[in-house]
């Protein structure tokens, strides 16, 4: 959780400065003579990947078979590759590249242990202009996030029965910043809120409904095409 928290204080201070470097940045743009221009540039280049990691922490908690649980969060490795329409709509798939494990506690202890590994689509709009060294971005889309290795703990209140938690889906907000290195190469943080739900069972009855509405705050490094 620690972790989480400097992650997500990181980020927001990254997303909180990017505006007013952007806005700094028209004056140098407009005064900046054509043979000052570099022959390379980020402009026009349709295609782009990113690698990176991310931590993703629920926003609330389910309630299984009558009892309040909570669920903590988890990091992984995350992929993205969008396809830029222009030098400001981009269009993103993007996903996490391993399972984030959950552990779930009750009243009584930790009661369970499960998996999610989360993907998305979504439409964006970067601003400013593609050569611009800070460019904030936001997005909205569509996410699904599968669930596996539902495990009861041994010793818990749900020892000895089977859990099943469907796949969640649901809409996604993103809020971001790139952060150009070079024409080619640039850094990225984010944050991503994802608002959707999924039914619990045990032993194959509906037992709750898990609504985690998570959000992930992740830092990464990219490439452009």
């Amino acid at each position: 959780m620690r972790h989480f928290r400097h992650l997500t204080l990181a980020v927001m201070a990254a997303l909180a400065i990017a505006p007013a470097a952007a806005f700094a940045q028209d004056t140098d743009a407009t005064t900046a003579t054509d043979t000052s221009v570099s022959a390379d540039s980020a402009s026009g280049k349709r295609f782009s990947v990113v690698g990176g990691y991310a931590l993703s922490e629920p926003t609330r908690n389910p309630t299984i078979a009558g009892s309040r649980a909570r669920v903590d969060g988890d990091g992984a490795a995350t992929l993205s590759a969008s396809y830029h329409i222009n030098d400001n709509i981009a269009v993103e798939a993007w996903g996490a590249a391993d399972k984030l494990g959950h552990r779930v506690s009750t009243a009584g202890g930790k009661a369970a242990s499960v998996n999610s590994q989360p993907y998305a689509l979504s439409g964006q709009y970067h601003f400013g202009t593609a050569d611009k060294t800070v460019r904030p971005f936001v997005g909205l889309g569509y996410y699904e996030a599968n669930y596996d290795g539902e495990t009861a703990e041994p010793s818990g209140p749900l020892a000895g029965q089977r859990i099943g938690v469907e796949t969640a889906k649901g809409a996604m907000a993103t809020a971001g910043v790139d952060v150009n290195i070079t024409p080619t190469w640039f850094a990225r943080a984010d944050v991503r809120y994802m608002q959707g739900k999924s039914d619990v069972k045990v032993d194959g009855i509906d037992a709750g409904e898990a609504e985690l509405n998570p959000v992930v705050v992740g830092v990464g490094l990219g490439a452009r095409f």
